[in-house]
C-alpha cells in the first residue's frame, strides 16, 4: 500500500467509476465525495471503500477543498471518475511520496475522445497538479477553471493519468456548452466588462493558436473540431453573458 489518500468526486459515474477505482487499489485510503448521484455510483463506490460522503456541488473549488480535507493521509492523489492511474504512475507516485522533494506534483493527462488519443492542440501532456500534500495545496473557490495555490515547490511526474472524459464528440460538445454557461456566470458575478470586439479577437486568436501554433491540425478532423469549438467557446460565453445581464436588469426593475 502507498501511504496516501485517493479522492474521487462523483456525479452519476456508474459507467466508469469501477475502472477508476480498480486502478488505485494500492492506495492506503480511497474517499468518494458524491454529488447526489441518481444511478449506481454510490453502490459501486461502497464496493471499494466505506468512506463515501454525500455533498452537493456548489462552487467547484470550494467543493474540492472540502473533499481534500477528508483525507486521513498527508498526501492526496486527486482523480476524476473518468480517469485512471497506470501501473507505471503508481510506482512513480510511491517514490515521490517517499522522497518528499516537493510539496506537489503535476501529472500528464492522456486525453481521449472516444477511442482517439488527442495528442496535439495543447491536449497532451496537459499536465495538472493532482498529487499534493493537503496542508500545502488549495483551490481558488471559483465555479469554473479554479486556480491552484501551492505553498512550496511543485515537481513533475513523467507517467500519465488516462483520461477518457468524452465517450464521443457529442459528449465533448455538451461539455463546451456547460463550461461556456459557467464562464458567462463567472463574468457576470465578478462584474467583468466584456465587449464583442474583444471577444471576437480572442475567438480568432484562440483558433489559430490552437490549430497552428499548438499543431492541432496533426489530429486531423478531431484537431479541427477541437480548435473550432475552443474558438466558439468565447462567442458562446459572451452571448450567454449578454442574456444573463439582460435578465438580471429586468429582474432589478421589478
Amino acid at each position: 500500500m502507498v501511504n496516501l489518500s485517493v479522492i474521487v468526486i462523483t456525479k452519476n459515474e456508474e459507467s466508469c467509476l469501477a475502472e477508476c477505482l480498480d486502478s488505485v487499489k494500492w492506495a492506503g485510503e480511497i474517499i468518494i465525495v458524491d454529488d447526489e448521484s441518481t444511478d449506481r455510483t454510490v453502490e459501486i463506490a461502497r464496493q471499494y471503500t466505506a468512506k463515501v460522503f454525500s455533498r452537493k456541488m456548489d462552487v467547484e473549488g470550494k467543493h474540492r477543498n472540502w473533499a481534500y480535507a477528508k483525507a486521513s493521509n498527508l498526501w492526496v492523489l486527486s482523480l476524476d471518475a473518468d480517469e485512471k492511474a497506470t501501473p507505471e504512475l503508481k510506482r512513480e507516485i510511491e517514490e515521490a511520496v517517499k522522497s518528499q522533494d516537493f510539496v506537489a506534483y503535476d501529472i500528464p493527462l492522456r486525453n481521449y475522445i472516444g477511442s482517439y488519443w488527442v495528442k496535439y492542440g495543447g491536449w497532451y501532456p496537459a499536465s495538472k497538479v493532482r498529487l499534493f500534500r493537503k496542508d500545502k495545496f488549495k483551490y481558488e473557490e471559483a465555479k469554473v477553471h479554479p486556480r491552484v495555490f501551492i505553498d512550496g515547490q511543485c515537481g513533475h511526474l513523467k507517467n500519465d493519468i488516462i483520461h477518457k472524459g468524452y465517450p464521443d464528440l457529442e459528449h465533448f460538445l455538451n461539455s463546451v456548452n456547460r463550461q461556456s454557461t459557467l464562464e458567462a456566470e463567472k463574468w457576470l458575478n465578478t462584474g467583468r466588462r466584456m465587449n464583442l470586439i474583444w471577444i471576437t479577437w480572442r475567438s480568432v486568436d484562440r483558433f489559430f493558436r490552437r490549430y497552428l501554433r499548438k499543431k492541432a491540425y496533426k489530429d486531423g478532423l478531431y484537431g479541427f473540431v477541437i480548435a473550432y469549438f475552443d474558438s466558439l467557446y468565447q462567442i458562446l460565453s459572451y452571448l450567454k453573458y449578454k442574456e444573463m445581464k439582460k435578465a438580471a436588469g429586468r429582474g432589478n426593475k421589478k
